[in-house]
């Protein structure tokens, strides 16, 4: 079974930076799709960022040209860059694996994603 730990979290100020680490027990066929979400208290949960195998990259209009999301299959390790952060980032941000990314929004089509804990990031202005 998948296992995700989410590290890398933090408190920065406003237009700071930081990256967040997702590391997988192992990658398969099944988990071909890998993405970030985040959730807010008194918010739904929204995708940040998803990443196909093949390198093809999704984002949310919010975060686009601040966030990056990047992977390194030898160390089965997936990356979210944040830069230019804003108070209206602040959440908990979760990485999950998925079988299929949808086409141009950050979110999957399939419904048998594994999620990690979670890291929080909190953004002060």
């Amino acid at each position: 079974q998948v296992r995700l730990v989410e590290s890398g979290g933090g408190s920065v100020q406003a237009g700071g930076s930081l990256r967040l680490s997702c590391v997988s027990s192992a990658y398969t066929y099944s988990h071909i799709c890998m993405g970030w979400f985040r959730q807010a208290p008194g918010k739904e949960r929204e995708g940040v960022a998803t990443i196909y195998s093949d390198g093809t990259t999704n984002y949310a209009d919010s975060v686009k040209d601040r966030f990056s999301i990047s992977q390194d299959k030898a160390n089965n390790t997936v990356y979210l860059q944040m830069s230019g952060l804003k108070p209206e980032d602040t959440a908990m941000y979760y990485c999950a694996a998925g079988l299929r990314c949808r086409v141009g929004r950050p979110y999957f089509k399939s419904n048998d994603e594994t999620w990690g804990q979670g890291t929080q990031v909190t953004v002060s202005s």
